[in-house]
């Protein structure tokens, strides 16, 4: 039945023939949600009944938009009874409010005091609205902008269509709305499902939510969109390991798709039976224009595909492009919107675009495929040079960073996700595209700022960097009680904030010593577990007059240690045990920083990481020893002397200790990769290391008798002091502590013979056990806290230097230190300068040793 609006050339009710059809598809089911199923006939009547309460005469409809049943009938009902939607998002009160100002609705239908209500703000219109309008939608990223996309109703029929046609929707699909209703791409699933009779799941939870799931598997749903940032979420949840028996497929649209990610994902399908369609579009072509077929996803992975079904690209030159084969990406086809809308008076026009220049710079493959190389509007003019930030972005990617870039006026803004390096970050960036460190700044962010659609939200990253302030040069010291600032200086980080915490900001054994010697510095003291409190607890108390300083235990521990071990080996003094009590010092480390709260594969890779920062720098100065005419053998620089010998020679012991921790942490990463006995470990984090404490006993007393006939190595010797210092780590409560310095009590005396060094290991394990920090000065505390980062790179070299002084034995302690001191500082330099080039290759991890 036609409507007798004001003017004739108005359409005619059920003007987009797949609301107009909704009853056709009778008992079908059309909804589904967690309180029960809508039919397609109950749903054409429930549009039918908002319809006439929306009246004949064509009004402007403001519609709330929201993954819910009523929003979706009051979507379908306006546009059943040919009135112009302009749908919002829901959930956003200041977009509403933005766009009811600015557009002036006649009709606004959204939530209301009691549930869903239609308010009518005028009887007639106040607008004159053109024929064709259809639906007014944001552009992307724009939320509560003025700005508009004016589309038809041949424009939604269309799209439908074309998306039903390439992604093959049947009857018997049920698609989940994992994206929400205002935003183009979650509308379009909604319409090309609708136009094949298929049904929706409607939910507003998030694919990172358990519900969702079972909502997905009791509805036997087919099918999900994402965005990037979905892929991101499926990621964290282990979508991988899902049993989902009725998913056919998975569409991406919305961003661009990490290449390795749509080979995994396209990889992932093919072995479970279903594809993924990757898929290109914006707002302005009523949602898609590409696609690529699942068959092409995992060889073209960088591909946007071929046009939908009905649409045509052509590349238009673009002038200052160095590569000719580039050009500005063209869409024509029925879905091209009819133009913008920026005012209430635009609503009168009629088609003012015939093609959608799409802004992207693309390239056509010799297979046929399109493939978008840049954005042309996000080029940005800095000091001179032209930059590209998407361009910026995959070659960070490319080195394992994922980053969002913006250009400026006079610099280019990095924002890194994670736990980038923002020095290492910078470079890359200045080397690739030739500006200078000082104009590009990074911020390094937990979480991008993003929009509803799942979209980095440009404007708030920029909001973020100026509330940030421009980068200034690291202080001296930072003020008395500005604690988030040492925290930045120390971890070199710019994400810093007072709920965070040292092992939250990625703070390894390296820099613990750093930043534990500079907080009693600040702070007067150091509050047990401070590592793992957030800043905000940390505060200093009232100082009073004369207040003794204190040191952190484990590093005064590797200080005092590193000096008994080099003064004995002189002689300056005899007081050994130092080695063995650094074999318990490199165990309370790896507990505290290697097995974090962090998945297996994480801990994994941080010991994989720490054991890189042991062997490397050890390996690389045995091989120059051995260059240079030193007697070491080839036992030694592989790290095996005390599995293969020779026995008996005299340069051979010098790297036991090394050689022990390097064995245990192998092993025990072996054991850890195990996930049944990673989950034994955290569930029973003190009884773990004490139970291996007791197995470690065996090699310790020899119960086998093994030792005798085959000189077993330190790890299976002595390993047991390794597990002793992990159990002091884990130990919680005063009978757990007791339980620990018993074992050490027990186990230790009649281990050497030698009292005095038995003595000096139960006093320093016990120390670990029961004192986080021990009293100090604050001058003692810089020279330890030197001491204590340095003592592996001190034990590995002062084999070469005190004995060409032991005349002089005090000099020889002092150029033994010295120089261990300063091969740390080269090696922390060149480590930084490889890890910049190399990603992917062990970074500043923890290191486990003394």
């Amino acid at each position: 039945m036609p409507v007798t609006p004001p003017s004739s050339l108005l359409p005619a009710i059920g003007a987009v023939p797949f609301v107009r059809d909704l009853a056709t598809h009778g008992d079908r089911p059309a909804v589904l949600t967690p309180d029960g199923e809508i039919s397609y006939a109950d749903l054409a009547e429930r549009v039918r009944t908002t319809a006439a309460r929306l009246g004949a005469a064509r009004r402007l409809v403001l519609v709330v938009g929201a993954n819910t049943t009523d929003a979706l009938v009051a979507y379908l009902a306006a546009l059943y009874a040919g009135h112009p939607v302009l749908l919002v998002p829901g959930g956003n009160d200041t977009a509403v409010t933005a766009l009811v100002s600015a557009y002036d609705p006649d009709v606004v239908v959204g939530p209301g005091d009691g549930g869903w209500a239609v308010t009518d703000r005028r009887a007639a219109s106040a607008h004159d609205l053109h024929p064709e309008l259809a639906l007014l939608l944001s552009t992307s990223g724009s939320t509560g902008s003025p700005k508009l996309v004016r589309l038809s109703h041949t424009n939604l029929q269309a799209n439908a269509e074309s998306i039903a046609e390439y992604l093959a929707i049947r009857p018997t699909d049920r698609a989940a709305t994992t994206l929400p209703l205002h935003y183009c791409y979650g509308l379009s699933v909604v319409n090309s499902h609708l136009a094949r009779g298929a049904a929706l799941v409607l939910t507003d939870l998030s694919v990172a939510d358990a519900c969702f799931w079972e909502l997905f598997r009791a509805t036997r749903a087919t099918t999900f969109a994402g965005v990037p940032y979905t892929f991101e979420l499926l990621d964290r949840v282990g979508f991988a390991a899902m049993n989902l028996p009725h998913l056919r497929y998975l569409s991406q649209a919305g961003g661009r798709l990490a290449p390795e990610q749509v080979v995994r994902y396209a990889e992932l399908g093919r072995r479970a039976g279903w594809d993924l369609f990757v898929m290109y579009g914006q707002t302005e072509a009523t949602a898609r224009m590409a696609y690529l077929p699942p068959d092409l996803a995992a060889d073209h992975p960088a591909a946007i595909g071929v046009p939908v079904p009905g649409g045509a690209f052509r590349l238009a030159p673009v002038d200052d492009h160095p590569d000719p084969e580039v050009g500005e990406l063209v869409y024509a086809g029925p879905n091209v919107m009819l133009g913008y809308a920026t005012s209430p008076a635009d609503l009168a026009l009629g088609r003012t675009v015939d093609e959608l220049h799409t802004g992207d710079l693309a390239r056509r493959t010799a297979g046929g495929l399109y493939e978008i190389v840049g954005r042309r509007s996000r080029f940005a003019k800095i000091l001179g040079l032209r930059i590209d930030p998407q361009q910026v972005e995959t070659m960070l990617a490319r080195h394992g960073v994922s980053t969002t870039c913006v250009g400026g006026d006079s610099e280019l803004l990095v924002a890194a996700v994670g736990d980038g390096d923002p020095r290492r970050v910078r470079r890359l960036v200045a080397e690739e595209v030739g500006l200078p460190p000082r104009a590009v700044r990074v911020l390094v962010l937990a979480e991008l700022p993003r929009l509803a659609t799942g979209k980095p939200d440009l404007p708030a990253l920029r909001a973020l960097a100026g509330a940030a302030g421009a980068p200034a040069p690291p202080p001296a010291a930072a003020p008395s009680g500005d604690l988030c600032r040492l925290y930045a200086e120390v971890l070199d980080r710019t994400d810093v904030t007072p709920d965070r915490s040292f092992v939250d900001l990625g703070g390894d054994s390296l820099s613990y010593v750093e930043m534990s010697v500079r907080l009693e510095q600040e702070l007067g003291h150091l509050p047990a577990n401070w590592h793992i409190l957030p800043i905000a607890e940390l505060r200093a108390p009232a100082r009073r007059p004369g207040r003794r300083r204190s040191l952190e235990t484990s590093v005064a521990l590797r200080a005092a240690a590193i000096v008994l071990i080099v003064g004995s080996h002189i002689p300056l003094f005899t007081i050994t045990g130092g080695a063995h009590l650094l074999l318990a010092v490199a165990g309370f480390n790896f507990a505290r920083f290697q097995l974090t709260d962090a998945d297996r594969r994480d801990r994994l890779r941080q010991i994989r990481s720490g054991l890189a920062r042991i062997v490397l720098p050890t390996t690389a100065w045995i091989g120059a020893v051995m260059l240079v005419g030193g007697d070491y053998r080839l036992s030694t620089l592989l790290l095996v002397n005390s599995i293969v010998g020779p026995p008996g020679s005299e340069t051979g012991w010098h790297f036991w200790f090394i050689e022990a921790v390097v064995y245990l942490v192998l092993a025990l990463a072996a054991l850890l990769a195990l996930r049944r006995v990673d989950r034994l470990e955290r569930r029973h984090p003190f009884a773990f290391p004490l139970a291996l404490t007791a197995v470690a006993l065996l090699g310790r007393y020899d119960v086998f008798g093994l030792d005798a006939r085959y000189d077993l190595p330190s790890a299976l010797v002595a390993g047991w002091l390794f597990t002793l210092g992990w159990a002091a780590a884990r130990a919680d409560g005063m009978r757990q502590r007791l339980l620990v310095t018993a074992a050490t009590a027990v186990t230790v005396p009649g281990f050497f013979g030698q009292p005095q060094r038995e003595a000096l290991i139960v006093a320093g394990l016990a120390l670990l056990t029961w004192l986080p920090t021990v009293p100090s000065l604050s001058a003692v505390n810089r020279v330890a806290g030197v001491l204590a980062a340095s003592s592996l790179y001190i034990y590995v070299t002062h084999w070469q230097v005190y004995p060409h002084l032991r005349e002089l034995p005090l000099v020889a302690l002092a150029a033994s230190l010295a120089l261990g001191i300063g091969y740390a500082a080269l090696v922390n330099r060149a480590w930084r300068w490889t890890a910049s080039r190399h990603p992917g290759r062990p970074t500043l991890a923890d290191q486990p040793s003394g």
